[in-house]
């Protein structure tokens, strides 16, 4: 029992040692906070000037004004034949709202007259070329369900040449909303093909689905674009959308074909990327647009200003692919 007693002794005169320590650096630290609290308290005030906002706070950027189509700019060149395209793919994420924007916004640039028709309840195209959603008294929505005429919708001159047709998040209940009305599959059909004559191209962009608003733009287009990511899985879920357009060409859009697929977010350094090249190349064989979209972050951060890429970074690569890309919808007429 001696030893034991011996031990905790020991470790009793341990613990006082330790709680002695801790007090002293208690008090030390707190000394040390005075000191420098004396030093705040008693430290001139500076004072300089508030740095401007960086052009990339988005609040700034969302700020084209909304005009009305009667404010739209003459034409100053004769337009042929319109050719209605809808950008679909029902898989997300694969560059369908910024293969809109850029080749619609391109498209302008050479002189052509373009119409963006944003089916995407996301609004993506809209916000993406400084629309600011809020302001938006009708959108597609209306012109699908509530009979507004689509030229009412119509914000004219976005960028040069172009016109867009919004969408806000109304359009989400669409999709159900369809189902009751009757020849829900013609209403945009019906809408856009009053604007014949009028523009060189009508570009769609349409949602990453094949649901209502999927098939009315398939119904209302002449030909398909079809956007594929190079990436794994690139052609999954393509096929599906080959079965819905070849049963709306049979059965609602007798002239319904590809127009062209198109290679996005493209990253030559990859193996796999040069393998999914090739690989869409031999299924879709000539169809198959020449140019590729590379993978850039101008690309990425361009919609965050409002701008399409020609405006935002007109000598970079993504620039100059979509410029490439306008050349060749140009000369497949």
């Amino acid at each position: 029992m001696g030893w034991f007693d011996s031990l905790k002794k020991e470790r009793h005169q341990e613990v006082e040692t330790l709680s002695q320590s801790v007090e002293e650096i208690a008090e030390e630290s707190n000394e040390e906070a005075y000191e420098d609290l004396e030093e705040v308290e008693n430290a001139a005030v500076v004072e300089r000037e508030v740095q401007p906002k960086s052009a990339r706070d988005y609040s700034e950027v969302v700020s084209t004004p909304i005009k009305s189509y009667k404010d739209k700019k003459p034409v100053q060149h004769v337009i042929g034949q319109t050719k209605i395209v809808a950008i679909i793919n029902q898989k997300g994420g694969v560059g369908k709202s910024t293969t809109a924007i850029n080749l619609s916004a391109a498209l302008g640039e050479m002189g052509k007259q373009v119409l963006l028709v944003d089916l995407d309840p996301q609004g993506n195209s809209s916000s993406g070329l400084g629309i600011d959603k809020s302001a938006i008294q009708n959108c597609v929505y209306d012109v699908l369900l509530n009979d507004v005429p689509i030229q009412d919708v119509i914000i004219p001159d976005v960028c040069e040449g172009l016109d867009l047709v919004p969408a806000t998040i109304n359009l989400a209940g669409a999709e159900v909303e369809l189902v009751a009305e009757m020849a829900r599959e013609n209403r945009l059909k019906d809408a856009v093909g009053s604007l014949r004559g009028k523009y060189d191209y009508i570009m769609i962009d349409c949602p990453p689905s094949l649901g209502l608003l999927t098939v009315n733009a398939l119904v209302a287009a002449d030909k398909l674009l079809i956007p594929i990511q190079c990436e794994f899985y690139a052609l999954e879920g393509v096929t599906k959308l080959l079965d819905s357009m070849k049963r709306v060409k049979n059965r609602l859009n007798p002239t319904l074909d590809i127009y062209g697929v198109l290679l996005t977010m493209y990253d030559g350094r990859t193996v796999l990327a040069r393998q999914v090249v090739d690989e869409v190349r031999n299924y879709f064989g000539k169809t198959v647009f020449n140019t590729l979209i590379p993978r850039t972050v101008k690309l990425s951060e361009a919609p965050s200003f409002g701008q399409p890429i020609t405006q935002y970074d007109p000598s970079g690569k993504g620039a100059q692919s979509y410029i490439d890309l306008a050349k060749e919808v140009i000369s497949r007429g």
